[in-house]
């Protein structure tokens, strides 16, 4: 098979990834959501809990499919910093916005971390370390990672106290949060998006670098490498699970591996079908994926805005949620789900409708 640097299960892959995230992050209400497409409390995952990592795996496939014939030189290193610094600061605009002048919040109430400043590091140093190594030395720092990780959070002493795996004051990732971060967290004791995290994260991106390079290769048993490797990634997670619990908000090195696993798994299903039996389907996603970034940031700031601008005692979401879509003959979590999927649609028409006149930004 000739390679290409479109793979179209790739960019399908993206975009359903993203729309799915859109569809996890803009219920109609949040009192009543399908237990499915909500996080896990704690430990644990859901279907919403693989989301952003499989994003972040994404991310590091495209790492492999677009600079493996790159040199890390300067030129290289100042598009991969821009880059990133772009990401960033996209992700604090959006947690620094607000609607009253001067539409910026007080500097003590803007969370730092976040969903785009995550992607945005996690995207420089896997850029950095795929274009530096090879792959086996990219294999053995994923390794590093997770295994470093699991012996941080589980077995270094805080404060001369065990650790723990717990929403607590003494988990390492909570506790370096509020050290660094203070007030500038999701919430008061801990950010999903926090600094430690953001460590087993690199990995997970890097894991999709391996998985961009079986797409790249000239061997035919792509789909078998990619199904193979997802299973032994879910067995080896969750046989750690019984002692570095699966959670999403540590990003623990079983997440990592579970995660990785599972977009392993569907990307190699996707491959087979679009790829190898040549079906012609998800053609829309790729047009969602073709303006991943672009289309996130755009739900992600109107959304924000449909929460604080009032309407009638209520906010432009609110209104439209409880005068089109709450129904007494439906279940208050349809009536929910049925507004997330409308918003969908929305981005899925922006999407086609910039695919057709060929509008296309890029970080």
């Amino acid at each position: 098979m000739i390679f290409n640097k479109r793979v179209p299960s790739v960019d399908i892959f993206r975009g359903a990834t993203l729309l799915l995230m859109i569809l996890v992050n803009t219920p109609g209400t949040w009192s009543a959501v399908y237990t499915p497409f909500l996080h896990a409390s704690w430990h644990g995952y859901t279907l919403t809990d693989l989301v952003f990592p499989f994003f972040i795996f994404i991310v590091g496939v495209s790492i492999s499919l677009s600079y493996k014939d790159k040199k890390l030189n300067g030129p290289v290193f100042f598009k991969l910093t821009k880059r990133s610094l772009k990401l960033i600061g996209l992700g604090l605009f959006l947690g620094a916005f607000t609607i009253s002048f001067p539409f910026i919040k007080a500097v003590e109430n803007i969370r730092f971390p976040g969903v785009l400043q995550r992607i945005g590091l996690v995207f420089f140093f896997a850029s950095i370390i795929y274009l530096w190594g090879s792959k086996r030395s990219t294999a053995l720092i994923i390794g590093i990672i997770l295994l470093a990780y699991w012996l941080w959070m589980g077995f270094l002493p805080l404060d001369g106290v065990a650790p723990t795996y717990e929403r607590a004051a003494n988990n390492w990732a909570n506790f370096i949060d509020f050290k660094v971060l203070g007030s500038h967290m999701w919430k008061p004791d801990y950010d999903p998006e926090g600094i430690l995290s953001t460590l087993p994260a690199i990995a997970t991106a890097l894991l999709g670098t391996l998985a961009g390079d079986v797409l790249r290769s000239n061997t035919y048993q792509k789909v078998s490498l990619l199904l193979i490797s997802g299973l032994v990634l879910l067995g080896l997670g969750h046989l750690l699970d019984l002692s570095f619990p699966i959670n999403k908000a540590l990003w623990s090195s079983s997440f990592v591996m579970v995660t990785a696993g599972w977009a392993n798994l569907v990307l190699g299903i996707l491959f087979y079908l679009r790829e190898v039996k040549k079906f012609r389907f998800g053609e829309v996603f790729s047009k969602v994926g073709a303006n991943g970034i672009a289309i996130y940031f755009t739900a992600s700031f109107i959304t924000k805005l449909f929460y604080l601008i009032p309407v009638n005692g209520s906010s432009i979401h609110g209104f439209l949620f409880e005068n089109i879509y709450l129904n007494k003959g439906l279940a208050p979590e349809l009536s929910s789900l049925l507004y997330a999927l409308t918003v969908c649609f929305f981005y899925l028409l922006m999407a086609s409708f910039m695919h057709k006149k060929k509008i296309f930004f890029k970080v």
